[in-house]
């Protein structure tokens, strides 16, 4: 009989604030807050503990973050500090772990499959103590080497070891064994689902169902309530091999009926932290801007493509001047983000979509660039030496009105 997975999910506690912490050890102990300063415009990037009691969360804006903790500390976001760390907890996890896949910046799923023979001590009394145990020493590792406190949950699938990952907090590590699944999960709450956000939870909740365990009574049907029961019963059964990349490629599409290219990446896990999100949709800003060059073409209209863990879409779009360059069609792309995400959904997909297009240089501007265009520069270096051997760096800029929009 097969043996069942062995994943793992592992989240960094409170991770911008933890790097802030030993960036800035008076911090420690303290109610911090990270994402901008008192007075500042946009989102909680990470809060500690110390505020959670009050009722300040990731994603919601700082102007109400400073109405609920006004004695906090705020520190705004650095951009590009975080990554460094991340890397560094990789290396470490990588030495444990055979396969290990990021989810974010915060967050890595890992796979102990086959590896209770690699570990076993004459101490423990079978395979799933070998790989708790082996757990509990690599997490330790991390907080020795890197100073950041982690969680890992660990389970037959990736939904159970991401609950479980949740429940292990703070700095703990909790194994859900082959069997226990219903056990576990019975008692939740619906949020605590993978894909379940607030929307999907309201409705629930007005459909009389506060409990994991209640939602996976619902029979098999059309109606969203039995798809997410559907889902729970999925969630229980045992995950297959974690994907072969840390996020999965870009899908790229070229509609030659209407004339469009677009490119979207639908995330292993979904994303709720604005400076990730950001950054992957830059990434399929430059991505589809390339491939438009390489077409000698450009295009009138913009469209972003946004869809939330629990599948609903949205799309926004605008017209203007033709353009193929990163930086018109990025800002265009930030502004239509900013202004249709709400910050306490987390994002599933995102899509970048150039279409209206015409041949480069169809129409003169009115009023030529201050500066020249990057684009055939970037397109030199990556003819020479691959698409990866150059890309936008993440320059952040003053942020811009954003379109109206839902929040």
């Amino acid at each position: 009989m097969p043996l069942a997975p062995r994943l793992g999910c592992l989240d960094l506690d409170t991770f911008f604030v933890s790097v802030e912490r030993l960036l800035d050890p008076s911090l420690v102990g303290r109610p911090v807050i990270v994402g901008g300063r008192k007075g500042d415009r946009g989102v909680v990037t990470s809060c500690s503990y110390e505020v959670r009691p009050l009722g300040v969360h990731s994603g919601m804006s700082l102007v109400d973050a400073v109405r609920l903790a006004p004695d906090a500390i705020f520190v705004p976001t650095r951009r590009d500090t975080y990554g460094g760390h991340a890397a560094r907890v990789k290396a470490i996890v990588e030495r444990w772990c055979p396969v290990v896949r990021t989810a974010s910046i915060d967050e890595f799923y890992l796979d102990f499959h086959g590896c209770d023979g690699l570990y076993a001590t004459a101490g423990d009394v079978d395979g799933d103590a070998t790989i708790e145990r082996t757990v509990r020493e690599m997490r330790d590792a991390i907080q020795v080497e890197t100073g950041l406190p982690s969680s890992v949950g660990l389970g037959i699938s990736r939904a159970i070891a991401k609950m479980a990952s949740g429940r292990a907090k703070p700095a703990g590590v909790l194994m859900v064994r082959a069997g226990e699944e219903w056990r576990f999960v019975e008692g939740l709450p619906v949020r605590k689902l993978p894909g379940i956000g607030p929307v999907a939870e309201a409705e629930l909740q007005r459909a009389g169902i506060a409990t994991l365990g209640q939602l996976s009574a619902v029979p098999d049907g059309p109606s969203r309530v039995a798809g997410m029961a559907s889902r729970l019963r999925e969630a229980l059964r045992p995950s297959g091999p974690l994907p072969e990349h840390d996020r999965p490629a870009f899908q790229e599409h070229d509609e030659t009926t209407d004339g469009s290219l677009s490119n979207e990446r639908t995330f292993f896990a979904a994303l709720g932290d604005e400076t990730t999100v950001l950054d992957a949709l830059r990434s399929l800003v430059e991505r589809v801007t390339w491939r438009l060059r390489r077409r000698s073409g450009e295009a009138r209209t913009i469209t972003l493509k946004l869809r939330y863990s629990d599948f609903s879409t949205i799309t926004r779009g605008r017209t203007g001047p033709p353009t193929n360059g990163e930086d018109e069609v990025w800002r265009v792309a930030r502004q239509l983000l900013l202004g249709s995400w709400s910050r306490r959904r987390r994002v599933r997909l995102l899509g970048v979509q150039l279409s209206n297009l015409v041949p480069a240089g169809t129409q003169l501007a009115l009023f030529p660039p201050a500066r020249p265009r990057a684009g055939s520069a970037i397109d030199a270096v990556r003819a020479r030496f691959g698409y990866d051997a150059i890309r936008m760096g993440a320059v952040v800029a003053p942020r811009e009105e954003p379109e109206a929009g839902p929040r």
